[in-house]
């Protein structure tokens, strides 16, 4: 069992319900899995941890097309047939054609590592299941070579998920789960002082009042997330926007500047420049 434990970083505002969860998983021996909206910190989780913890970061990005086998290892046997067309001595181990996966680089680390296997729902429905049993034992076993790949120390598990397809209840048993939920106001002051901690009161306020207002936005197609937040204060910063730009009176500026940090598709570019204009309307 690791006696490391987690308490946020100086560049990571971590909740204490957050530091909670982490160390609970890292206590438990089992995969932390965080779900939470896109673009709340979900993946520098684990690169804050691993900082944190001073232990290698070992990433596994999931898409679409990835399958669970190759987390553990891959047989390349391509190269194979083509080192036996050209004669190659290596071609009669077949050892030398097994690729390690991210799982096996984890489990042959001397150093406990952090593994984030990152937005685990963009797989196949199968893909949690088959893992089930490499997670659980910290082992598996490669066909090709009759060998059986053990875990020197377990890994600190972190997996993310943005919740776009249900994951199975066999998986989830395995897992200690964590929402992260949506910034308050005063915890999105402090993730925004963090990065900047030179910026001006005024124009901290403002950006914060027009991106909760955003946010609240009914019907709104997507709505901007922290990480979405801090590219449009880089932004205001980088050219210098005074704060009272962000609530002009002025018919001509109904959108504030530089809101394509912010609504990311024309739907809701619309719906919220209608909304401004009625709420200014009915000001008057």
């Amino acid at each position: 069992m690791s006696n490391a434990r987690f308490t946020g970083t100086d560049t990571y505002v971590a909740t204490a319900d957050l530091m909670l969860a982490v160390n609970a998983a890292i206590t438990l021996e089992r995969p932390l899995l965080v779900k939470g909206e896109p673009g709340t910190g979900k993946t520098q989780l684990a690169e804050e941890v691993a900082r944190a913890l001073d232990r290698p970061l070992l990433r596994w990005h999931i898409k679409s097309t990835t399958k669970a086998q190759q987390g553990l290892y891959e047989y390349d046997a391509v190269s194979r047939l083509r080192d036996s067309q050209l004669g190659e001595a290596r071609v009669h181990d077949i050892g030398n054609y097994i690729v390690k996966g991210k799982l096996w680089e984890a489990f042959d680390s001397e150093v406990q590592p952090v593994l984030l296997i990152d937005e685990i729902d963009k797989a196949d429905i199968e893909f949690p299941n088959d893992l089930l049993l490499e997670l659980d034992k910290m082992e598996f076993f490669i066909y090709e070579t009759r060998q059986t790949i053990v875990a020197r120390r377990r890994p600190i598990i972190l997996i993310t998920s943005n919740n776009e397809k249900e994951l199975p209840d066999a998986f989830l048993r395995r897992c200690f789960f964590h929402y992260i939920r949506f910034p308050e106001r005063d915890t999105m002051e402090e993730i925004v002082n963090v990065h900047f901690p030179d910026l001006k009161k005024r124009l901290l306020n403002e950006a914060l009042q027009m991106f909760f207002e955003i946010r609240e936005v009914p019907g709104l197609k997507k709505r901007p997330s922290t990480s979405e937040l801090l590219d449009w204060i880089k932004l205001l910063v980088a050219e210098d926007i005074p704060p009272e730009a962000l609530r002009s009176n002025d018919q001509r500026k109904i959108i504030p500047p530089l809101h394509g940090a912010l609504l990311k598709n024309e739907q809701d570019v619309h719906l919220f420049e209608r909304l401004l204009f009625m709420n200014r309307r009915q000001g008057r």
